[in-house]
């Protein structure tokens, strides 16, 4: 069964070699060898789900190397990390703001949750991808806290 984001990927890497582009290339070559890992981890083939699971992970682990590096003092590294993750970010849906995650989350506790984690579970599902998790902890903690 085709897969329209794992098809883009693998169209869009044909483009970049095709065009020289050494760290597009790269970047997506890495991102389907994750894909492909998940889905011998999975034992099938992955759905856009998982791919933007993948997609979100390396993204998540680019953007928290970027910020490791500049602690280092090495800006450079730093970001060649954030361009990869800026260009990988272009497969992601569009982000939700603050607003948003907390009009959730006041939705899910106005539901009578109260703890922790039943408000997570129920609201990490809905932004798969799209908002960080940690910053979605902090903000039910806030909302919990009111």
């Amino acid at each position: 069964m085709a897969n329209s984001l794992k098809s883009r990927l693998q169209e869009d890497l044909k483009g970049a070699r095709k065009d020289r582009e050494k760290l597009r290339t790269l970047v997506l070559s890495m991102t389907l060898s994750e894909v492909r890992n998940h889905e011998i981890e999975i034992g099938e083939d992955a759905g856009d789900q998982e791919v933007l699971s993948v997609i979100a992970k390396a993204v998540k682990r680019r953007k928290d190397a970027a910020h490791q590096m500049r602690a280092g003092g090495r800006e450079e590294l730093a970001q060649k990390e954030e361009a990869e993750a800026e260009m990988l970010s272009a497969y992601l849906p569009e982000g939700m703001s603050e607003d948003e995650v907390r009009a959730i989350v006041v939705e899910i506790v106005g539901g009578g949750v109260r703890d922790m984690g039943p408000v997570m579970g129920q609201l990490m599902p809905r932004l798969k991808g799209r908002f960080d998790g940690k910053e979605a902890n902090r903000i039910v903690r806030e909302v919990l806290s009111e």
